[in-house]
């Protein structure tokens, strides 16, 4: 098999993989306990920016799209708009999702918590299902 087709193969499989699986909803009292570290740099509240931008309102919103937060080029020019997807693939590994981002963080390597700090952020953005 080509060499490029392999690659795509493990970037399709690693896309996959990050997003939880089918009909999995997370805990939010769970997603809570595992955000503080992530509450440091990032603040639901409207207009409250950290070393990372408000998170309010942020499922539904494009990347990088937080007036007057100084993103990176790279996120900028990613074209993501945030939904459990893109944040389940973000918060697991965000220097490979979107390479040259300034976000640093490692990720959370496991699905299950990955989905519980999605339910969390839902729950606390406002805007929950």
């Amino acid at each position: 098999m080509p060499r490029c087709a392999v690659s795509a193969l493990t970037l399709i499989a690693w896309l996959v993989a990050g997003v939880p699986a089918s009909g999995q909803t997370g805990d939010p009292n769970e997603g809570r306990r595992q955000f503080k570290p992530c509450a440091v740099c990032h603040s639901f509240k409207p207009g409250e920016d950290r070393f990372g931008p408000s998170l309010a309102g942020v499922f539904g919103r494009k990347a990088a799209a937080v007036e007057g937060f100084p993103y990176s080029p790279a996120l900028k020019a990613s074209g993501l708009v945030w939904d459990e997807s893109t944040l389940a693939r973000w918060i697991e590994a965000p220097t490979l999702m979107v390479p040259g981002s300034a976000m640093n963080f490692p990720g959370i390597a496991d699905a299950r918590a990955r989905a519980d700090v999605i339910a969390y952020m839902r729950e606390a953005s406002g805007r929950a299902r």
